[in-house]
């Protein structure tokens, strides 16, 4: 039994068929890697994994349990987290306000929400800026609290879609640094991102779609030297 698998994944918009019968599994632990072109169907791989679209077809199936059919708050409830591609804080509240609201996934009691929020952001190296506005921080700063909000809701298995774009080579690094630590604290992760230098030195395996399908699969070094994967980002010759 894996710790996380898909099985012929499918998901039709009518008569597009943006994720075509997408079968992989991660191991717990691991840091997988989720790549592909623009438009390959890699947020809405994640977007069926927290039941934000149905399913049209296949299974998912987590720790053992069929996923298939629970709502979003409950994929959540199970150990599942996420962050977004286009980061939407709730801008008129703190960083640390922000935090807390995904920490009432666990708990309605709000100074315990209060405690797992400052635990969070402290984990985060944000514990300075807990009371800066939202709308006020800076797209890295952003970024990182977005992935505070995901930690809050306390997930064995973390989505990050996109985490790096828009960062600085130095913020990436920090990133990079942020995403072992979450791994060495015990948390399994599925990354999408186009920074290939960041995929490459994260990752243990990947599995690289394109147009919702498979097109390759294996080590970092295997797949980085695809030529089906050459192709899909660079073109035929």
């Amino acid at each position: 039994m894996h710790f996380f698998e898909t099985h012929r994944l499918t998901k039709a918009f009518g008569g597009l068929i943006a994720v075509n019968n997408v079968t992989f599994h991660v191991e717990e632990g691991e840091i997988y890697g989720l790549i592909g072109p623009n438009g390959s169907g890699k947020t809405t791989v994640f977007n069926l994994i927290t039941a934000y679209y149905p399913i049209t077809s296949g299974t998912i199936r987590f720790r053992g349990k069929e996923m298939n059919g629970l709502p979003t708050w409950k994929v959540c409830k199970e150990g599942i987290g996420r962050t977004f591609q286009i980061v939407k804080p709730l801008a008129r509240m703190t960083v640390l306000e922000n935090v807390m609201t995904s920490a009432f996934c666990r708990t309605s009691n709000t100074a315990e929400a209060r405690e797992k929020a400052l635990e969070v952001l402290q984990f985060c190296e944000m514990e300075k800026k807990i009371d800066f506005p939202a709308k006020g921080l800076t797209i890295g700063d952003r970024k990182r609290m977005e992935i505070a909000r995901a930690l809050a809701t306390s997930p064995k298995l973390l989505l990050l879609d996109e985490t790096m774009a828009g960062l600085t080579p130095q913020e990436q690094a920090d990133g990079v640094q942020l995403i072992r630590k979450m791994r060495n604290a015990g948390i399994t992760i599925i990354i999408v991102e186009h920074i290939m230098h960041v995929i490459m030195n994260l990752c243990d395996r990947i599995l690289c779609i394109n147009y919702g399908q498979e097109i390759a699969r294996g080590t970092p070094a295997e797949v980085a030297n695809n030529q089906n994967v050459i192709e899909a980002y660079l073109g035929k010759e």
